[in-house]
């Protein structure tokens, strides 16, 4: 007789990994935290190394769009778009860019 073999776990699809950081990988992490401060989320990855990562995170509502409808029929027939891509971000800033901000801020 032979022996059988194990059925072993199938192997799981991973996600493909997104925005890759250089520099991070096989770093030692010594903490993490996120604090919310003037509007913002700041997600902080402190090392061993005493080097940190650091996200600082900010939303914006945006209209995509702003129509007017006709649905008489069931069929939706569009009479209007009054709004397209319309947001108060570049309001919020002053006119700044957020990258411009971003840069002149001062993060840790």
């Amino acid at each position: 007789m032979s022996k059988k073999k194990p059925v072993g776990t199938p192997k799981k699809d991973l996600p493909a990994p997104g925005t890759q950081y250089p520099g991070v990988h096989g770093k030692i992490v010594e903490w993490a935290e996120h604090v919310f401060a003037e509007g913002m989320l700041y997600v902080r990855v402190r090392f061993t190394d005493k080097t940190e990562l650091c996200w600082v995170l900010e939303t914006a509502h945006v209209i995509l769009e702003a129509d007017l409808s006709d649905w008489k029929t069931g069929d939706c027939k569009q009479l209007a778009v009054f709004v397209e891509n319309e947001s108060d971000w570049e309001k919020r800033l002053g006119g700044i860019s957020a990258s411009t901000l971003f840069r002149k801020a001062k993060r840790c």
